[in-house]
Parts: C-alpha cells; sequence; structure tokens
C-alpha cells in the first residue's frame, strides 16, 4: 500500500490549498496538507471487491455504483450519474452508468481524476481454460484505482481546494473482446464508457488543465512506466510526474523509460475532449500481456505498512512546484 500511497500523492498535485507555510531552508517553502490515508483507501478497496464482479447488469454492479453515489454526496460531491445502454464488441446491450463527483462545480480552473469501475466479464488470460469465461474480481484492475480516488475525495472534503476536482469512474471500459471468442473481433468494445462521457460530458463544452486515469495501480510489486499515449498527447504531464517521482526517491515504481501503448479511457479524453490526460497503469514487460503476470493478477492490493507521514507534506508540495 506503500506505492498507493504515493499514487495519491502524485494525483494530489495541484489540488491543495495552503493552510500555512514553513521555511525549510532559504529557498524551499512546506505547505501543510491533509495526510493520505493508505489504510482507507485499502478499505474502500475491499469494500467494493466484497460485492463481487461489478460486471454491469448484475447485482453487484448496482450495489457498488450506490455505494459510490452515497458516499461521493456524503463527502460532499455534487454527484451526476449518467445512464444510458451501449452495445459490446458483439452488439449485446448492457446499461451503462458513469457516476461523476464534482468538488466546487463553481471554480472554473479544474482538475479530473478517474478510474473505471467495471469488472471484466471474462478471466480470458487466466491460465486455466475452465476459468476464463468467469468474471474476475477486479481488486486491482478497477477496484485499487477507485480506492485511491474515493480517499482522496475524503481527502479534498477536508479542505478548500483551490481549484474544481472531478472525480469521474467510468463504466463499462473492460467488455472488449476475448481471445477466446473466434467470432468476431472489434476493439470497440473497451472504453464504452469514457466514449461515451467524451461526446456526452456532465457539463456541456466540459474542460479542465489536465487529467490523470489511474489503471491496475494497486498490485503487490507494481511498477509504472511511462505510457505512449500519454506522452504523445500530454508529454508535459507525464514529465512532471515522473520527475516529482524520481526527484523523491521513487524510481524504482516509477521508471524512467517508455512502456506500452494502451487504448484506455484517456484515449477519448484526449482525441475527443482535447484535454491533456495520462494514464498511470502498471507495466510488467516481462508479460506477454505486457500487463501484470496472469498470478500477479490475481492478487489483491498489497496492505504493506502506510507511507510515511512525515513525507506526506513534502511529496505533495515538491509536485505541486513543479506544475
Amino acid at each position: 500500500m506503500k506505492k498507493l500511497a504515493f499514487i495519491g500523492m502524485i494525483l494530489f498535485l495541484g489540488c491543495a490549498q495552503p493552510k500555512s507555510q514553513a521555511h525549510l531552508g532559504s529557498n524551499q517553502e512546506a505547505q501543510a496538507v491533509p495526510m493520505f490515508n493508505a489504510d482507507s483507501a485499502y478499505i474502500y478497496t475491499a469494500t467494493q471487491v466484497a460485492f463481487g464482479p461489478r460486471v454491469p447488469k448484475t447485482t453487484a454492479h448496482q450495489a457498488c455504483g450506490d455505494y459510490f453515489v452515497r458516499t461521493m454526496s456524503r463527502l460532499g460531491a455534487k454527484v451526476i450519474q449518467q445512464n444510458a445502454t451501449v452495445q459490446t464488441y458483439d452488439k449485446q446491450s448492457i446499461p451503462l452508468r458513469n457516476i461523476v463527483a464534482s468538488f466546487h462545480p463553481d471554480k472554473t480552473k479544474r482538475v479530473l481524476l478517474c478510474a473505471h469501475w467495471d469488472s471484466r466479464p471474462f478471466a480470458d488470460h487466466d491460465a486455466n481454460p475452465q476459468n476464463q469465461h468467469q468474471a474476475i474480481d477486479g481488486a486491482n484492475d478497477g477496484a485499487g484505482a477507485c480506492g485511491i480516488l474515493l480517499e482522496i475525495a475524503r481527502q479534498i472534503s477536508l479542505q478548500t481546494p483551490e481549484v474544481g476536482v472531478d472525480i469521474i469512474f467510468f463504466d463499462a471500459e473492460d467488455w472488449g473482446h476475448p481471445e477466446f471468442d473466434t467470432r468476431h473481433y472489434d476493439n470497440s468494445g473497451f472504453c464504452l464508457g469514457s466514449k461515451y462521457w467524451a461526446n456526452q460530458p456532465h457539463t456541456p463544452n466540459y474542460q479542465a488543465q489536465y487529467g490523470i486515469l489511474l489503471d491496475m495501480a494497486s498490485a503487490r510489486g507494481a511498477r509504472f512506466y511511462k505510457e505512449r499515449l500519454s506522452m504523445y498527447y500530454a508529454n508535459h504531464i507525464v514529465k512532471k510526474v515522473w520527475e516529482t517521482a524520481q526527484t523523491l526517491g521513487y524510481g524504482d515504481y516509477f521508471i524512467d523509460q517508455t512502456g506500452i501503448g494502451c487504448e484506455d479511457d484517456h484515449a477519448p479524453i484526449n482525441q475527443i475532449r482535447k484535454i491533456p490526460c495520462i494514464d498511470i497503469i502498471q507495466n510488467d514487460p516481462n508479460s506477454p500481456t505486457g500487463f501484470a503476470s496472469s498470478e500477479a493478477e490475481k492478487q489483491r492490493p498489497s496492505q504493506e505498512q502506510g507511507f510515511p507521514q512525515e513525507k506526506v507534506p513534502t511529496v505533495i508540495s515538491s509536485t505541486q512546484r513543479r506544475m
């Protein structure tokens, strides 16, 4: 959970209103900001997984969506739900439920943080063919990223950000073509929720300074390379996040190398909404899929000892100064 907490700090860049300042040296200042609680984020993650696989059209999916709405409303966000019907790669009609939580919607200067909350209905990379038609629990692929965002929302509720923050839980990201289905091949089945939102945002003509997408961000041993599509559309954001990680000594987690290119939820945000958005996504160059190994994918997010609290203000203030 140590890395998860650091990612939370990175995602918080530019969002905190300084409450006080103290000189660290002749040219350095620290800002007093709320702490990111890794244990809290883990509980948010475990709560989602306890519902069961969050596959559209299931009771687990409905219950988890209701949980997001209740939690974000309780934290003071203005919650907007986008409900629609979309088609999967094989022309099935499924219900779509994007959940948008806006903090201080009156502020024109805005930051977008997002993740997908649905579970993949197929474990098509499982080593056991008998499991490949079963849904995954999505502890790392979905719930972990949403858990980070829920904890960030809790911290935002405790302060007055200097910018407006929009947290979006995208639905139907993971219903793309499974490899065992030889009848079809159509990549349009992925990222259905973000494509819908990019064409029909919750606010007409919505814009943000930048966006950060989290995906598969909380597994034990996760490493993050610079995702290629992020570098093409939002290299200045990639550069500042990775430079901050290197400066703070987290280069073992945020690898200063180019990784895979991924058609993820940040693609329509960049291509349709024209908002520079990066994808912080786990990358395993030793895996045939480019992501985690099949065994790592089964692991639930690691609940390691919490991130050292005394370093959190340095992480936030250092990242903010770079923005």
